[in-house]
């Protein structure tokens, strides 16, 4: 049956389904938040507390140092959001306007190495970064990431759908690569480079294995081995892990409703042609 001979309320109520579902964790994890230790260790767990209690963040940042997690975490998602965008949009020119040697071969083999798991070069990395002395350290944690060929390529698509008749109206008034590049191509492109700076923060701040293999000292750690000493630390208090886990999803729940709109259009940029 065709989704247009369904009434709209009908739809609606689908939808208002479908999104209580995909946001009953959040929910959930927002209301064991506010419970109380005797509240949040009964089973089956209730879905609402009976009282609302705010002291459970207070206690969270006196249990460990959760504050200074979530600073090493925007840190580094920052400075490797910051590194990889403006690598990839470098790249992205080159591949995009440059016209050298082996460009085809050499982007081929560029996107190639998307296809090499994680897994596999994070040992070498590993002992890169420990031969330089960079264990515990954000350089440690933000010079590997600096680079990415996913967002060569996502800016690079993005470039070339830019109307080339600005380019080459460019070109015959003498604009040389670096101003085109600064003042025309960059400013044009700003869903495409929103969208990989958003992917590229809350892919950073969500990393796990990373920090805690490069990270021994507990004021270097971030957010995601933080959730890890709460639960050390108090294993059977649900109510102050999921206070935990609340605060350290905040930052970047903001990021990507702030950046929601920008990160749409440029996954949909070229899409469509009216």
């Amino acid at each position: 049956m065709s989704l247009r001979l369904l009434p709209k309320s009908f739809i609606y109520l689908l939808l208002l389904v479908g999104a209580l579902a995909v946001a009953f964790p959040l929910l959930y994890t927002l209301s064991t938040s506010l419970m109380t230790e005797a509240e949040s260790a009964v089973y089956p767990p209730p879905l609402l507390p009976e009282t609302i209690n705010l002291a459970n963040f207070l206690k969270v940042i006196e249990t460990i140092p959760v504050l200074r997690f979530i600073a090493n975490s925007a840190i580094v998602s920052c400075a490797t959001m910051i590194g990889q965008v403006l690598t990839s949009a470098l790249a992205a020119y080159a591949f995009a306007f440059l016209r050298f040697p082996g460009k085809t071969l050499l982007f081929s083999l560029f996107l190639a190495t998307m296809m090499v798991p994680w897994e596999v070069i994070m040992i070498p990395n590993y002992l890169t970064i420990r031969s330089l002395n960079w264990l515990d350290s954000y350089q440690g944690l933000i010079v590997p990431f600096l680079a990415t060929a996913f967002g060569t390529f996502l800016l690079r698509q993005t470039f070339l759908s830019l109307p080339k008749e600005l380019f080459e109206a460019a070109r015959v008034d003498g604009c040389g690569h670096v101003r085109t590049f600064l003042s025309m191509v960059l400013p044009l492109s700003v869903p495409g480079l929103a969208t990989l700076g958003v992917y590229s923060f809350l892919n950073n701040w969500n990393m796990y294995l990373w920090p805690l293999l490069t990270t021994n000292r507990e004021e270097m750690r971030t957010v995601q081995i933080g959730i890890g000493m709460l639960q050390f630390e108090e294993m059977n208090s649900w109510n102050l892990i999921l206070s935990g886990v609340l605060l350290m999803l905040l930052p970047s729940l903001l990021l990507l409703a702030l950046g929601l709109k920008p990160l749409v259009r440029g996954i949909t940029a070229g899409a469509l042609k009216g």
